[in-house]
């Protein structure tokens, strides 16, 4: 605070300041125009010589002041401000030709334009040197302290607050596009900034060798290193938005390789709809997939969620509170949030209401999926238009554990939702599934395949059913990603259960929206499917984690294999049947045309699983649950063919 108040203060006498030099400046022109230098056409005496310069001096002045010449920060000018001042100054300049014309001896008008032209230019070398004293305040060069020097005598501005910050992290820039012109001259613009642009990188041959605001541009080439070294570069930075991930890729690993810290700069204004502000920071998770996370929720969509009244179950979950994020801004009649764990749900009850206030009709419901005469009560209140069903145990080693309680809460949890959809006439139901329903070889994962079939089974008068499947959520609780956080910082070891496995990720936002998407598109008995990308070997992201941290693999911190978990699968499936997808509108939502199971059939399977259930006995819920799904299959069985495995096979690319 104490330097912002005493930058306003030298601000203002810098302005004054100013105006004393643009002043000095006129009078000596005039005075080398004038007396040094006379016309031999018309010669002026001494009184019409200060009457020429003074109005010619007030026309200046006043068109200067009408354009704000003085209110500028002329450090930060651009194109903008200097065409400015021409522009008021060539007005100046006709105003005082039209004036001449009452003066008993008139100045020639060749004499007079020299005049005006000779001060704008001197006006604009002023401000000129003043800006690239500042932008190299911190220069050690011989120019740029006799510079320095210069304009601490003129202006008594020393710069002194700002050459503290003078040990500076010295970057590369790659891409000497727009982008990364706007970031050096962020950089070299923001007195409390902690880098230093000292030159661009880029693959266009025709900048290499040439400057840009007197930073060199460098060629994408093989002695690159060499020069990176010469120049003394810490750290490089991605100024590249419109990369494709396979250019992403490849840029990463080439200064990966290189030993460098690599940052990314984002700006988000250069997509329409995005949020948030242009920001320099790490090479993240996001980044470190290669994938692109935009966002896919338009206003179409957001349209159908708008006016409605919306059930979340597992609102305080990962997908659970970013699907009530994505909804409270899509302004619903009434967002109901259900869950069992209050915690969770409670910091996004706090979230929306600090952000919303009472704009956002919200409501929030502890109980559990289970409880059928709970969620009979709540749904009879809030009378839900669209119901989104997050809610389920998914935690792979805990289930295989606790089998009466997996199929309990998922499978009849789910079906309680279910029959109070059918019950209460909710328009749309949207359940959350996982790539581990397919195939399954755990509990987990064959829970969430009983609660498809039960869904897709459903053919509904007055609601429409449908689920939506997808892999890995990055940062969700449990995740492998905080996991691997804490045991970096920690110091290792970082943990794998086997280093052939491979898992398909996206984020949170991501998955959400797209959950949202084809929720807002279903008709009925439809599973949607949502495309994740490449899948990444979970030992790859662990190594990359680790030198994202400024730390070597294998050196500095080891990575271990502890083993598969029980009911573990080496690689993770998205469909069940590839050859029966259909296409959407939408690029990353495909529809597989799952043959449903007779209502019959259906309620067979949940009467064995009742009766097992009874018994309270782990390992007879178990059996009659794989009997139930046919497709579960035990992690022996499966995993001992991983090699063969299209997905095995796409993870290694």
């Amino acid at each position: 605070m104490t330097f912002r108040l005493k930058e306003t203060a030298m601000s203002h006498k810098l302005k004054w300041k100013l105006l004393f030099f643009d002043t000095l400046v006129f009078w000596v022109i005039a005075l080398f125009i004038f007396v040094i230098y006379p016309s031999a056409i018309v010669r002026l005496s001494v009184e019409e010589v200060l009457l020429h310069t003074a109005v010619g001096y007030a026309c200046v002045l006043v068109f200067r002041l009408i354009q704000g010449a003085y209110r500028q920060i002329w450090r930060y000018a651009g194109p903008t401000e200097y065409m400015g001042l021409v522009v008021s100054d060539g007005l100046a300049t006709v105003v005082f030709l039209l004036i001449r014309f009452l003066f008993p001896e008139r100045m020639t008008i060749v004499r007079a334009v020299a005049l005006f032209t000779i001060d704008l230019l001197g006006c604009i070398m002023i401000r000129m040197a003043y800006q690239w004293v500042y932008l190299h305040r911190s220069g050690n060069g011989p120019v740029e302290k006799f510079a320095l020097g210069v304009l601490r005598v003129l202006t008594g501005y020393s710069f002194a607050d700002e050459q503290a910050i003078s040990n500076r992290i010295r970057v590369a820039i790659i891409g000497a596009g727009s982008i990364g012109v706007m970031l050096a001259d962020e950089l070299l613009r923001n007195p409390r900034a902690v880098y230093e642009p000292v030159c661009f990188v880029d693959v266009d041959k025709s900048k290499a060798g040439r400057e840009i605001g007197g930073i060199p541009v460098l060629a994408n080439q093989s002695k690159l290193k060499e020069k990176l070294d010469m120049l003394s570069v810490q750290e490089v930075v991605f100024a590249l938005p419109h990369l494709t991930q396979e250019q992403r890729e490849k840029l990463y690993g080439v200064y990966n390789g290189m030993g460098y810290k690599i940052k990314v700069y984002d700006y988000p204004m250069l997509n329409a709809g995005a949020e948030g502000r242009r920001s320099l920071h790490d090479f993240d998770i996001e980044d470190l997939l290669f994938r692109h996370s935009n966002p896919v929720l338009n206003e179409e969509t957001a349209e159908w969620y708008r006016g409605k009244n919306i059930l979340i179950t597992g609102g305080g979950g990962s997908i659970g509170s970013e699907l009530a994020r994505q909804i409270a801004g899509c302004g619903p009649r009434r967002l109901v949030l259900l869950d069992i764990y209050e915690n969770g749900v409670y910091d996004i009850q706090q979230e929306l209401v600090s952000r919303y206030g009472k704009r956002l009709n919200l409501r929030v419901e502890i109980a559990s999926v289970c409880d059928r005469e709970k969620m009979e009560k709540i749904f009879a209140d809030h009378t839900p238009d669209i119901v989104l069903h997050a809610a389920a145990h998914k935690h792979v080693p805990l289930m295989e554990r606790n089998v009466c309680e997996a199929v309990s809460n998922n499978v009849f949890g789910t079906l309680n939702v279910v029959e109070l959809c059918e019950k209460y006439n909710v328009g749309r139901f949207i359940m959350i599934s996982t790539d581990k329903a397919v195939n399954p070889t755990n509990v987990m994962g064959a829970t969430k395949r009983m609660c498809e079939m039960i869904v897709l089974s459903r053919k509904g008068d007055r609601t429409s059913f449908s689920a939506t499947r997808f892999g890995n959520v990055l940062g969700s609780n449990g995740s492998v990603i905080p996991l691997f956080r804490k045991q970096i910082a920690a110091g290792g070891p970082v943990t794998v259960t086997d280093k052939r496995i491979i898992r398909y990720f996206m984020t949170i936002p991501e998955a959400s929206q797209l959950v949202m998407t084809s929720g807002a598109m279903a008709k009925n008995g439809e599973l949607y499917v949502l495309d994740m990308g490449k899948p990444v070997k979970i030992v790859d992201l662990a190594e990359n984690m680790i030198r994202l941290s400024g730390l070597e693999p294998g050196r500095d911190i080891e990575i271990v294999e502890t083993g598969l978990r029980p009911g573990e699968k080496l690689y993770e499936e998205l469909l069940i049947k590839t050859g029966e997808l259909d296409k959407t509108e939408n690029e990353l939502i495909f529809v597989e045309r799952d043959e449903a199971i007779a209502p019959e059939e259906i309620e067979k399977k949940l009467d064995i699983l009742r009766k097992a259930l009874a018994t309270q006995s782990n390992r007879a819920v178990k059996a009659v649950l794989m009997e139930a799904v046919p497709t579960y299959r035990t992690p022996e069985e499966v995993n001992c063919r991983a090699e063969e495995a299209e997905e095995m096979a796409r993870g290694k690319r």
